[in-house]
C-alpha cells in the first residue's frame, strides 16, 4: 500500500479551497454587479419584482435592486416622433388622404402605468389607432375645400383631440403636423377649374371698374369744359362787344391803302364813312 507525505496530501486540499474561494468571489461579484445600475438622461426606470411593476419609478442616476428578484425597465421620456398615413372622408364625402406626424413624450410620473398597461408597445397599441380615429373625426367636420382654406384650424382641432385621447394614457402631445391633404383627381380638377373661374371673374371685375373709372373721368372732363364755356359766356357783355367792334375797325383802318373803292354794291357798307363820321 502506497503512502503519501503530508505535503502531498495538503496540495490538493489547498487547491480545492482556492477554487472554492474563487467561485465564491465570482458569484459575489455577479450578485453585486447585478444589484446596481443606472438610469440614463432622458429616462425613467420602472422597478419590477418578479417581472411585475411595483409602481416605484426610478429617477436618473444610480439605483439598487435585489438581484434575481427585482429588475428595472428603462422607459424613454424624451420627445419622440411618430408618422402615420391616414385616410378619411370630408363633410361633403370627399376621400381625403394625408400624413400625420406626432411629436410626443411619456409623462415621467406615469411611466409605471404605461409599462403596466402597454409595456413599450404604446405606438402600435395606442398612438397609431388614435391618430386614425382622430383624423376621421376631425375631417368629418369640414368640407374638402375648408380642409385646404382652414388648415390651421384643422390642425388645432386634430391636436386638441389627440391630446384629450392620449393624456389619460400617460402620453403627452407636444406637436402635430399635417402633410398636404390629397383628394381624388376629379376633385382636384374641379378645384383648379373653380380657381380659374374666380381669377377670370376678378379680371372681368377689374376691367369693368377700369371702364367705369375712365367714363367718370370723361364725364368730369366734359363738366369742366361746360363750366368753362359757361364762365366765358358770363364774361361777354355789351361793352366787350363794342370794344371788339372798335378793335376790328381800327384793324381795317390800319390795312386801308387810302384808295376809295370804285365799285360799291347796293346796300354794301362803306367802312370809311364810319371812320370819318367818328372823326367829326
Amino acid at each position: 500500500m502506497a503512502r503519501y507525505s503530508r505535503d502531498e496530501v495538503r496540495l490538493p486540499v489547498n487547491l480545492g479551497r482556492i477554487i472554492s474561494m474563487g467561485v465564491v468571489v465570482i458569484v459575489a461579484l455577479i450578485i453585486v454587479s447585478g444589484a446596481f445600475g443606472t438610469v440614463g438622461a432622458g429616462q425613467r426606470g420602472v422597478l419590477l419584482r418578479f417581472d411585475a411593476p411595483t409602481g416605484k419609478i426610478l429617477d436618473e442616476g444610480l439605483y439598487f435592486k435585489v438581484p434575481f428578484i427585482e429588475d428595472v425597465a428603462l422607459m424613454s421620456t424624451q420627445i419622440n416622433k411618430y408618422t402615420a398615413p391616414a385616410t378619411s372622408s370630408s363633410k361633403d364625402l370627399q376621400v381625403v388622404t394625408t400624413e400625420v406626424t406626432l411629436n410626443y413624450q411619456l409623462q415621467p410620473t406615469q411611466v409605471a402605468e404605461v409599462y403596466r398597461a402597454l409595456r413599450r408597445n404604446y405606438e402600435s397599441l395606442v398612438i397609431q389607432p388614435y391618430i386614425q380615429e382622430a383624423v376621421k373625426s376631425t375631417t368629418a367636420n369640414y368640407n374638402a375645400e375648408e380642409l385646404i382654406t382652414q388648415r390651421p384650424a384643422v390642425k388645432t382641432a386634430l391636436q386638441e383631440l389627440l391630446a384629450d385621447r392620449l393624456q389619460p394614457r400617460g402620453l403627452e402631445v407636444v406637436q402635430v403636423s399635417i402633410t398636404d391633404f390629397q383628394f381624388s383627381n376629379a376633385f382636384q380638377q374641379a378645384i383648379e377649374a373653380k380657381v380659374t373661374a374666380v381669377q377670370q371673374a376678378l379680371e372681368a371685375e377689374n376691367a369693368l371698374r377700369r371702364v367705369e373709372f375712365e367714363a367718370k373721368q370723361q364725364i368730369e372732363q366734359a363738366r369742366a369744359e361746360a363750366k368753362g364755356l359757361e364762365l366765358q359766356r358770363a364774361q361777354v357783355t355789351t361793352q366787350l362787344i363794342q370794344l371788339r367792334q372798335i378793335e376790328v375797325q381800327r384793324a381795317a383802318v390800319d390795312k386801308w391803302n387810302g384808295v376809295m373803292p370804285t365799285v360799291v354794291t347796293s346796300g354794301g357798307p362803306v367802312p370809311m364813312l364810319d371812320v370819318f363820321t367818328s372823326g367829326q
